[in-house]
């Protein structure tokens, strides 16, 4: 995998919205907060673009992508928001420009499609983490997620323990490999794709937002009769938000298609629709180890 090179005070990162569109007034607000973090915000030429329910037509949207990458000024990429619609512009990326232009990826939700594509066509490590409007933009932003950005400045381990976090244990265990994944809705979507996520030798990460119980049931049962359970070194469950009512049904199905794992799997961890939002690399080595009730996942940038 290619790790892309750490950020400095003063980068220029690109902000694009390769999904939905973002609140205008949130949008400016979180550009604000990267200012404050000694960045400068480049707006990607068709960022305020709106068609329906996407920032954008396909092709408005893949040219910002494609822009960005290519763009020597520009050290990082960072989504704007989620919302829907990165999955119709996989086909179509260009991965060669991302393989020759490493540079920070950086966003989650339905940026979980190009998560998967990038790192599988291109190599690139990519960062599953908080976004510009629908992150660092909104009121209730803590200051927890907006030190997450320091690891693109100054590489470290992210470590996720008992002391500094909420994590749970499932199933007790050790494992490790690389760590990938995201929304869980996403990982599911990809199935069956040229985009399918592998999940063998791996630590698998996932995260949900207002989903009934049974869906999240139906999402791991399709995932695991398509075997991408059979393999893996460990399991991480990020924030899932429920809808009104639906928490503690949630909770005891995680620990109900769990409980007899081979494979360690712990949950709770603030990564995702949550705040703080902690943001992670994807695609380096990560260690689980339950006994310790700790994750490391080293560092994303060099």
């Amino acid at each position: 995998m290619i790790k892309p090179e750490r950020l400095h005070e003063g980068d220029c990162v690109g902000i694009i919205a390769p999904a939905g569109p973002p609140d205008e007034k949130e949008l400016f607000n979180g550009m604000d907060k990267l200012k404050q973090m000694k960045l400068t915000p480049v707006p990607a030429r068709n960022l305020f673009q709106k068609k329906m329910y996407l920032a954008g037509k396909d092709e408005e949207r893949l040219e910002d992508l494609h822009s960005m990458f290519l763009d020597p000024a520009i050290k990082a990429i960072i989504c704007a928001r989620g919302g829907y619609g990165t999955a119709r512009l996989a086909p179509y990326l260009d991965y060669s420009i991302i393989r020759s232009n490493p540079k920070v990826f950086w966003g989650y939700s339905d940026i979980t499609y190009l998560h998967m594509a990038i790192q599988m066509y291109s190599g690139l490590v990519t960062f599953h983490a908080p976004m510009v409007a629908s992150d660092l933009g909104k009121n209730d932003c803590k200051i927890e997620t907006f030190h997450t950005f320091s690891q693109l400045f100054y590489p470290h381990a992210n470590l996720f323990n008992r002391f500094n976090s909420t994590i749970e244990v499932i199933k007790s265990g050790c494992g490790s490999g690389r760590i990938v994944g995201g929304n869980l809705t996403l990982l599911t979507d990809s199935l069956g794709t040229e985009f399918e996520i592998s999940t063998s030798g791996r630590i698998l990460f996932f995260e949900e937002v207002n989903e009934p119980a049974y869906r999240i049931d139906a999402m791991l049962t399709h995932m695991k009769w398509a075997g991408k359970f059979e393999n893996v070194c460990g399991v991480v469950i990020g924030d899932i938000k429920a809808v009104k009512g639906e928490s503690e049904k949630i909770r005891e199905l995680l620990y109900e298609f769990f409980c007899n794992a081979p494979f360690p799997v712990v949950r709770g961890l603030e990564i995702g629709h949550c705040q703080p939002n902690y943001g992670i690399p994807l695609g380096v080595q990560a260690h689980l180890d339950t006994d310790r009730i700790s994750l490391m996942i080293e560092p994303g940038v060099e």
